[in-house]
C-alpha cells in the first residue's frame, strides 16, 4: 500500500511503557520529598535561615506533593474484556485535520499516520484553514489512499477562521453519521496503535473524553527542543497523571484526543463563538472541550495511546506557543470556576492548582528577590530542593521506550533535569504571569506563515 510505504519514508513512531516498577519511582520522589520537609524542619529550628519564615507553607507543599505523587504512580492504562472491544469496535470515528500553513511533508506524514492505523477511523475530514501553502499533491495523494482503505474522505478550503471553525465544518457535516471526534493537529505523527488505544476507555459510558501521550518529535534536536520535551512529557506523567487517577483531567491536548459526538453537537453554539470581555477566543480549543467533557462525566488519559509532534525549535517560537498556552489558560479559569460544579473533585484540583501557584510565586519573589536585595545574600541551598524534585519527577520521563531515540539520548535529556527546572522556576513562571496580564490578546500568534519545515 502507496500510504504504509509513505509513512515508512516520512518516519513510522512508536512508543510503549518500559517495564519499570512504579514503586521505585515513587520512593525515588518521595525521597526528594522528604527532602523537602527535612529542609522545612532544619529552617525551623533555625531561625536565622530565610526558609524558616514559611514553616506551614513548606508543609503544605510536601502534603500536596506527596498526594499528588501517590496519584500519579495509581494511574495505569485501560484494558478492556473481549466483549468491550467489540462495543468499541461498533462506533464510528472521523479525525478532523485542521490544515494552517502546516509543512506539506509534515501534513502528508500526519494522514498516512492516520490512515494506517490497527484501528481505522470510518472518515477523515481535512480543513484547509486559508493556508497560503498548495496542498493539492497532498490532497490527491489522500484521495487515492483513503478510497484503497475504504475510509470516506473530505478535504475542503475555507477562508481563515481558526481551527474550532474547521472543526466545527466536520461536525455540521459528518455528525449524524459519527460516534466519535479524535482530534489531532496537522503536525501529529500518530503511533500506529495511538487510536486503538485512545478508544479503549470509551467502553464505559461515564467516560467523555480521552487524552493521549504526545511526545517531541524533534526532542534530540538542541538543548531548548530537549528542555521543552522533558518538562512537557512529565507535565503529563505528573499533574495529568494524577488528575487522570481522579476522572478529572483538566486540559486534554490537541493533539491527540478522543471526544464522544454528543459533546461537540450540545455545545457547538459555544464553542464555536466563544468571548472573554468581549473578544473572540481562538485558542485554547482543547481546554474548552475538556470542560464540556467534565461536565457530563469523566475525563481520562491513556497513557498507551501515544502521538509525536513537533516542539518549536528557538526561543521565540518557544515563548510564544507558552504565552498562547498561559493566555487560554487563565482565561479557561473563570469557566472551570464559573460552570464545574463544586462536588467534582476536577473543581478543588483546579483550585489547589491555583493556590500552588500563588504560593510558591510569592515564595520566589521573597527567597530570590526581595531578600537578596534587601539582605545581600542568597543561599544557593535555596534552589536545591525544586531540582531534587524536578529530578524526582523527571524519572517519569524515563518510563517510555522510543524507537527514534536510544536510551541514551533520553539519559541526556533526564540528566538537564535541573536546567528544565530553572527554566521553569525562573522563565516559565514570568511569561505565564504576562500572558495573564495579556489575556485580552486573544488571537492565535504563531503560524502565520510555516514556521517549522521537515528536514529531508
Amino acid at each position: 500500500m502507496e500510504a504504509r510505504e509513505e509513512s515508512k519514508r516520512l518516519g513510522v513512531l512508536r512508543a510503549h511503557r518500559r517495564p519499570v516498577q512504579l514503586f521505585a519511582l515513587t520512593a525515588v520522589v518521595l525521597i526528594a520529598a522528604s527532602g523537602w520537609l527535612s529542609w522545612h524542619l532544619i529552617s525551623v529550628a533555625n531561625s536565622s535561615f530565610v526558609g524558616g519564615r514559611f514553616p506551614l507553607i513548606f508543609t503544605l507543599a510536601f502534603v500536596v506533593l506527596a498526594w499528588q505523587t501517590w496519584l500519579y504512580t495509581m494511574e495505569r492504562p485501560v484494558r478492556i474484556t473481549e466483549r468491550q472491544q467489540k462495543q468499541v469496535d461498533q462506533l464510528r470515528v472521523c479525525v478532523p485535520v485542521p490544515v494552517y500553513n502546516e509543512d506539506p511533508e509534515y501534513l502528508k506524514r500526519c494522514l498516512a499516520s492516520i490512515l494506517n492505523q490497527t484501528r481505522r477511523p470510518q472518515w477523515i475530514y481535512v480543513v484547509d484553514d486559508g493556508s497560503a501553502v498548495d496542498y493539492a499533491p497532498e490532497r490527491a495523494w489522500l484521495s487515492r489512499q483513503a478510497a484503497d482503505a475504504g475510509i470516506r474522505m473530505t478535504w475542503i478550503r475555507t477562508v481563515n477562521k481558526g481551527k474550532r471553525n474547521a472543526q466545527g465544518c466536520a461536525v455540521r457535516t459528518t455528525a449524524a453519521e459519527i460516534d466519535v471526534y479524535v482530534t489531532v493537529d496537522s503536525d501529529a505523527n500518530l503511533a500506529p496503535n495511538a487510536v486503538e488505544e485512545l478508544m479503549k476507555p470509551l467502553a464505559w459510558p461515564d467516560v467523555q473524553s480521552v487524552a493521549g501521550i504526545v511526545l517531541s518529535e524533534n526532542s534530540s534536536q538542541n538543548l531548548l527542543t530537549r528542555i521543552a520535551d522533558l518538562w512537557f512529557v512529565v507535565g503529563q506523567l505528573a499533574d495529568r497523571s494524577a488528575a487522570s487517577t481522579m476522572g478529572a483531567v483538566l486540559v486534554n491536548s490537541g493533539v491527540l484526543a478522543a471526544y464522544r459526538t454528543d459533546l461537540f453537537l450540545d455545545n457547538l453554539d459555544g464553542y464555536l463563538n466563544e468571548t472573554f470581555c468581549g473578544r473572540r477566543v481562538e485558542f485554547s480549543d482543547d481546554s474548552m472541550l475538556t470542560i464540556y467533557a467534565l461536565l457530563r462525566g469523566k475525563c481520562i488519559q491513556q497513557p498507551t495511546a501515544f502521538a509525536f509532534t513537533v516542539m518549536p525549535n528557538n526561543i521565540s517560537h518557544h515563548i510564544r506557543q507558552y504565552l498562547r498556552w498561559m493566555r487560554g489558560a487563565f482565561i479557561r479559569t473563570w469557566w472551570r470556576f464559573k460552570y464545574i460544579p463544586l462536588n467534582k473533585y476536577a473543581y478543588w484540583s483546579h483550585f489547589l492548582g491555583w493556590v500552588q501557584m500563588m504560593v510558591s510565586t510569592f515564595i520566589v519573589l521573597s527567597l530570590f528577590v526581595y531578600y537578596p536585595l534587601t539582605t545581600h545574600h542568597m543561599s544557593p541551598f535555596l534552589l536545591l530542593v525544586p531540582i531534587l524534585i524536578g529530578y524526582g519527577q523527571a524519572l517519569r520521563y524515563l518510563t517510555f521506550k522510543r524507537n527514534d531515540e536510544s536510551l541514551g539520548s533520553q539519559l541526556t535529556t533526564f540528566a538537564i533535569a535541573p536546567l528544565m527546572t530553572l527554566w521553569a522556576f525562573f522563565v516559565l513562571r514570568v511569561v505565564r504571569w504576562y500572558g495573564m496580564a495579556t489575556c485580552l490578546k486573544t488571537g492565535w500568534g504563531t503560524r502565520s506563515q510555516v514556521e517549522i519545515e521537515r528536514k529531508s
